[in-house]
């Protein structure tokens, strides 16, 4: 279950390795690949590794689109890749009927510093260090229901690399981590929870959501997977009966390059605080616990 491959090359050095590509989120495409990119490197962090080469892979109409539009979408890839210390060494295209953009992303840590899904404990603090609701957002832009401002907003969220709260993880000693993307907040902490053989409890008023993100569900700006990560969790989860539909769904919204949820121990919860706003997570939050029960499930408080 976890985000990526860890071969171990020697006792101090593994090497670590994921890929990813999406369709496009966002209509501009210096953007798109920028936040495309941040999506991709972003496994590696949520191992606890430090990413360091990238391949491209690219799909893209070359016979409807002008090129000058790849271009920008690999001038967003190439630039946050940059700032995350990553080169890129090369890659592979291939011409489809729409774009599509991703990373091969190598990184190294040392064996014995790997951050996996499985080794979260009872009593365990539940950080998540992104708001929720990007997915609602961009299929409202796909929708033309929200304006620029709002467009900025969720783009700076994609964008932000996961860098800062992975290396305040590393530095505390966490138990469990694990970034937040397709399967939204739920789906991935249920991944975490049966692998470490646990339950949760969490706080929906703990939980950061950029705030369009509720008026948005309730309009119907809900994209399928949202709908299909809902689904899936029916016999996982236990709403408290005050919980309206559009927060389920923000719980359940498939995220494009979200942030990392970790499980960390109760007595290392306040200093993993403190470095994570001084890495500039400043939506992070303690969003609920680690407790005893069936393997997976989550209860969610008002």
């Amino acid at each position: 279950m976890d985000d990526a491959v860890v071969w171990q090359l020697s006792p101090e050095l593994a090497v670590v390795q994921t890929v990813d590509f999406i369709t496009p989120v966002l209509d501009d495409p210096y953007a798109f690949g920028a936040v495309a990119a941040a999506n991709a490197i972003s496994d590696v962090y949520a191992m606890g590794a430090t990413p360091v080469m990238a391949l491209n892979l690219v799909a893209f109409p070359a016979k409807t689109l002008p090129l000058s539009i790849l271009g920008e979408i690999l001038r967003g890839a190439a630039d946050k890749a940059a700032e995350a210390g990553v080169i890129i060494a090369g890659g592979h295209s291939v011409d489809d009927s729409g774009p599509k953009y991703g990373m091969a992303v190598t990184g190294t840590v040392d064996p014995r510093k790997i951050v996996t899904k499985k080794g979260a404990r009872n009593g365990d603090v539940l950080f998540l260090t992104k708001p929720l609701g990007t997915g609602i957002i961009t299929t409202a832009l796909d929708r033309q229901m929200v304006g620029e401002d709002l467009a900025q907003r969720v783009y700076d969220v994609m964008a932000q690399l996961n860098q800062g709260a992975s290396r305040a993880m590393q530095e505390v000693g966490v138990h469990a981590c694990t970034d937040v993307t397709g399967f939204g907040l739920l789906g991935h902490l249920n991944e975490m929870l049966r692998a470490s053989g646990v339950a949760a409890t969490l706080r929906l008023g703990d939980i950061p959501v950029i705030p369009e993100a509720r008026d948005l569900a309730r309009a119907g700006a809900v994209p399928a997977g949202t709908y299909a990560n809902l689904r899936y969790l029916a016999n996982k989860v236990a709403w408290d009966r005050e919980i309206l539909p559009e927060a389920r769904l923000i719980l359940c919204d498939a995220q494009t390059s979200g942030g990392l949820l970790v499980a960390v121990a109760p007595d290392k919860a306040d200093r993993l605080a403190e470095l994570l706003a001084q890495a500039g997570c400043l939506a992070a939050a303690r969003i609920g616990e680690v407790r005893e029960g069936p393997a997976g499930t989550v209860e969610v408080l008002t």
